[in-house]
């Protein structure tokens, strides 16, 4: 029996507290979370990077300056580009998605995780130079990625019934471009980074679906009839 108490002119109902602590049905393991969290690393992954570039000291000139942190804004400026295609692409990924699973959040973390070590990998080439071993690392680190983010990807589409971004030949050849820019590096590390910045370009055209769904929700002008 639900109970009053008198507060003044007010009447208050005694509310049970459980259902406050309880999840809604279609709250539970919403991929929200999964974003957001997602999002925040990712943020990080860039914030680190952008640290690393150091103003030259007073007693360097200049021009000297420039030239020697210019590989590392190179670098840097690729590195940002890499994190951008997962970050974009994992937008369109879960975009459809509503509930999350086991499987879903470890290889999230996975890919996550090989994505943090881009920075390390950046920062190695703009304290070395570059340098076959330096550029063969960084071509290692920026392939990590690609095997967790495809099984992520695989898990998502075959939970949501959709096609993963871009399609998976972007993503065997984006892989195919990095495992070969590995050893690469040892006759030339310029085309091993060609081959990376390869990568860049062919993920900065959109996914055909996204084009379409990006034409079907604007509103046609008043001219266009």
């Amino acid at each position: 029996m639900s109970r009053f108490w008198e507060m003044g002119s007010y009447n208050v109902r005694a509310q049970p507290v459980v259902s406050f602590l309880q999840p809604m049905p279609n709250e539970r393991l919403s991929s929200s979370r999964l974003e957001a969290f997602s999002d925040g690393v990712i943020a990080v992954i860039i914030t680190i990077m952008v640290l690393e570039l150091r103003v030259p000291a007073r007693e360097v000139s200049n021009a000297a300056g420039l030239h020697d942190v210019l590989p590392l804004v190179f670098v840097y400026l690729l590195s940002f580009i890499q994190v951008g295609i997962y970050w974009v692409n994992h937008h369109y990924l879960i975009d459809g998605l509503k509930q999350v699973t086991h499987g879903i959040l470890w290889s999230n973390l996975a890919m996550l995780f090989c994505l943090s070590l881009i920075p390390v990998a950046t920062n190695w080439v703009g304290t070395r130079g570059i340098s076959p071993f330096s550029i063969a690392l960084y071509s290692a680190a920026c392939v990590l990625p690609g095997t967790p983010w495809m099984l992520l990807s695989s898990l998502i589409c075959y939970k949501t019934n959709q096609r993963p971004p871009g399609g998976m030949v972007k993503q065997l050849v984006s892989v195919i471009l990095y495992l070969g820019a590995i050893p690469l590096a040892y006759v030339s590390p310029y085309i091993s980074l060609g081959m990376i910045g390869l990568v860049g370009v062919v993920w900065l055209l959109p996914p055909r679906e996204i084009v379409e769904l990006t034409r079907k929700s604007t509103p046609l002008s008043p001219h266009s009839h």
